[in-house]
């Protein structure tokens, strides 16, 4: 049986500062599967963990923070406990990732045509001719306009959706199996950010290339991407197909995040969710949602909440999470009649 392209299972990160009396959980337990074909989204509020999980996965963690437990499995091969040597082979070759700023991933001193030949000329071992060739291709498939004169000039030579796009072609210059796109289209304007994710959709249909798309977006999860996990306080509460959750979101976090989201004509005022997130150095006892949740129940303050299976590919992690339809439903009857008063946490 073949193993899936990218399995992550049970992945915990921590961040040690103060000597280590303050430790940060920014992954805690986090575990979904990326097979060949679907690309799957990751959301949630700022500070969650979901760049942090992204770092983790290529060993690309700062200084202070190391992955204490869990599995990064590529096609069935454990990634965390690689001698630092052989990761280096296999971060860019195998997998690699485009980081959500491209000024700094992009060497000011260096030109286009030396970051973009890089990965290439080291894991594929291409040179002369040839490599100059692939360098053209790439910057010609991300869609850079005359790439022959842009691979001599340098990053602050570009605008910002090319400098976004030379980092992508950096990432697919080794043809790697599976790219981490931490959210790529934050500097970019709208008609730019369209046009990057349509390339990106491009290129992953015709190299066959695992996209694991991170983003604060719901509307780019819903269009772009076939499976979704939300993250909240470092932990992975929901995921499965993205028309499920969409539809009916178990976890109360996801259903209320969606439900924050504005409707076109809509006149009903967002629903919000009280409160602020955790701190990550001092999460409460049971569930880390449960001060905000309008669910919440004894236990949920008191024990962890269980993985449950809603149906096959979806798991929710909340005592309520069995049913039909979305959690709030509960307390939001017909989608929104109900709100509560606080901050949003989009």
């Amino acid at each position: 049986m073949t193993p899936p392209l990218l399995e992550v299972r049970g992945l915990r990160t921590e961040y040690r500062a103060f000597g280590g009396t303050r430790v940060v959980r920014a992954g805690d337990d986090v575990s979904f599967t990326r097979e060949r074909g679907p690309t799957i989204g990751r959301v949630g509020d700022s500070g969650c963990g979901k760049t942090t999980t992204c770092l983790s996965l290529v060993r690309l963690l700062p200084a202070g923070a190391q992955v204490t437990a869990g599995e990064v499995l590529l096609e069935g091969r454990d990634l965390t406990g690689l001698p630092d040597r052989e990761m280096q082979q296999i971060r860019g070759r195998e997998i690699a990732m485009i980081l959500q700023d491209p000024m700094a991933s992009l060497n000011p001193l260096f030109t286009v045509y030396d970051q973009v030949r890089e990965p290439a000329y080291h894991h594929r071992a291409m040179r002369g001719a040839a490599l100059r060739e692939r360098v053209r291709s790439l910057l010609g498939s991300v869609r850079i306009p005359s790439p022959e004169r842009r691979m001599k000039e340098y990053p602050h030579q570009m605008s910002g959706g090319m400098r976004q796009r030379i980092a992508g072609a950096i990432a697919l210059s080794a043809a790697p199996k599976v790219i981490i796109a931490d959210e790529p289209t934050t500097s970019l304007d709208v008609t730019i950010q369209a046009q990057y994710l349509d390339l990106l959709k491009g290129l992953q249909r015709d190299t066959g290339v695992g996209l694991v798309f991170v983003t604060h977006d719901l509307g780019i999860v819903a269009k772009r991407c076939d499976d979704v996990v939300v993250m909240y306080a470092g932990r992975a509460v929901e995921s499965g197909p993205v028309r499920t959750i969409f539809e009916r979101a178990r976890h109360p976090y996801a259903d209320a995040l969606l439900r924050s989201v504005p409707t076109m004509g809509s006149k009903e005022p967002l629903f919000r969710i009280e409160g602020q997130p955790p701190d990550l150095a001092d999460l409460p006892p049971g569930c880390s949602f449960a001060p905000r949740c309008p669910l919440v129940a004894d236990r949920c303050l008191e024990q962890a909440p269980p993985t449950l299976e809603i149906t096959p590919g979806h798991r929710a992690d909340c005592w309520f999470a069995q049913g039909s339809g979305p959690v709030l439903d509960a307390v939001a009857p017909g989608g929104g009649a109900a709100h509560t008063n606080g901050s949003t946490s989009t």
